[in-house]
């Protein structure tokens, strides 16, 4: 089993940022990708950003240029930094891993809520 525990969602205004990140814990070996997605309500989870534990990395278009994901291999965490917020960010943000070997078994967060609002 792998835990993930995230932190660093919260109330921003439109145009701040927040960093949220993810620390990975339990049966970490062979992890593969880490990542976020996000849901709100009435709507299907969608991706937000992933990296894979070579670096290479996957956005979704509304967020380009806006977000980075980023990875301490060495922590078992990955981050999520988020500039530039716009109301429309607003949603449960979900820690996502991927563990191998195949058939790779997909583990998530318990989510956290980032409101960007003024």
């Amino acid at each position: 089993q792998v835990q993930l525990v995230e932190s660093g969602g919260g109330l921003v205004q439109p145009g701040g940022s927040l960093r949220l990140s993810c620390a990975a814990s339990g049966s970490i070996f062979s992890i593969d990708a880490m990542g976020w997605y996000r849901q709100t309500p009435g709507k299907q989870r969608e991706l937000v950003a992933v990296i894979t534990s070579g670096g290479p990395t996957n956005y979704a278009d509304s967020v380009k240029g806006r977000f980075t994901i980023s990875r301490d291999n060495a922590k078992n965490t990955v981050y999520l930094q988020m500039n530039s917020l716009k109301p429309e960010d607003t949603a449960v943000y979900y820690c996502l891993a991927d563990r191998g070997p195949a058939p790779m078994r997909r583990y998530w967060g318990q989510g956290t809520q980032v409101t960007v609002s003024s």
